[in-house]
This record gives structure tokens, C-alpha cells and sequence, in this order.
């Protein structure tokens, strides 16, 4: 049977869509270790995730970690809260930030060779209109992509 080749990372894919992204930090976590096989298969959810502080220490809410076939996870630990690992300066730069009413995300799980790492950001949450002038933004930008891959096909 053929190895089960590890997937570089999970990406929150709302996460820039709902929030304006400031600074970002990679932390640890601390997993058992069917949920460091599932991660490394890529059987991992960060919709609808957050970080929260709790007695000095970083937590991962509502992350999802799948089991399959050969790995075995309790329905209630795959979405645990799980600690996560960070410098004593780095959490106080995070609550800091809290106590100013910015949000933590989770951005995406990384597959770091030995280890498994989260990329957090210290965020702000988009309003509607907000929303609407990214897209806005994105669709414009499609938009001339397109004409000067059109403009430069004609040249040749």
C-alpha cells in the first residue's frame, strides 16, 4: 500500500475575507498523536475556529481534527479546545491586543517537518461594506489581469 503523502498546510480561507489581517504569529500546539497523523493527512477544519485567552494561556477553540479508517478520534475530542505554545512576550502581546477589542485567528495549520505549527493573526473584523469593497477590489484586479493576458497573447 502506497504512503499517504503529508499535506503542507490547512488554510482558514474566511479568515481574510471576514477580517482585516494586522500581525501574525506561529505558535505550537499541543496534540495527541492520532491528531498529529490526521493534521500530516490534511484532515483538518479551521472554519468557524478561534483563539481565546484563558488563565495566561492561548487556546484553540472549535478546530476540527477528523480521524479515518486507520486513525481513531472520539467524536468529542475532534473539536477540544488544545493548548497552544507560544512565548511568554508573544501571549502578552496577544492579550494586550485583545483587551483593544481586536480578534485572534487561526490563518492556517502548518506542516513543519518534525513538528506542527498554527499561524495566528491578531485581526479586525470586516464590516459588510468592508466586504463588499474586497470583492469589489478582487474582481477589478481579475479584470485587468485578464486584459493584459489578452494584450500581451495579442503581441505575439
Amino acid at each position: 500500500m502506497a504512503k499517504a503523502k503529508p499535506i503542507k498546510s490547512i488554510v482558514n480561507r474566511r479568515a481574510k475575507y471576514d477580517y482585516l489581517i494586522e500581525k501574525s504569529y506561529i505558535v505550537g500546539m499541543s496534540l495527541t498523536g492520532a491528531e498529529t497523523k490526521a493534521l500530516r493527512l490534511g484532515h483538518g477544519q479551521l472554519s468557524g475556529a478561534y483563539v481565546t485567552i484563558k488563565d495566561n494561556q492561548l487556546l484553540l477553540i472549535n478546530a476540527t481534527i477528523n480521524g479515518t479508517n486507520g486513525i481513531r478520534i472520539n467524536e468529542s475530542d475532534q473539536t477540544r479546545s488544545r493548548n497552544l505554545l507560544a512565548k511568554r512576550r508573544e501571549i502578552d502581546n496577544l492579550i494586550q491586543e485583545k483587551q483593544q477589542g481586536k480578534t485572534i485567528i487561526p490563518l492556517e495549520i502548518l506542516n513543519k517537518g518534525r513538528f506542527i505549527k498554527l499561524k495566528i493573526a491578531v485581526a479586525k473584523g470586516k464590516k459588510r461594506y468592508d466586504k463588499r469593497q474586497t470583492l469589489k477590489a478582487r474582481s477589478e484586479q481579475r479584470q485587468i489581469n485578464s486584459a493584459i493576458k489578452h494584450q500581451h497573447q495579442d503581441q505575439h
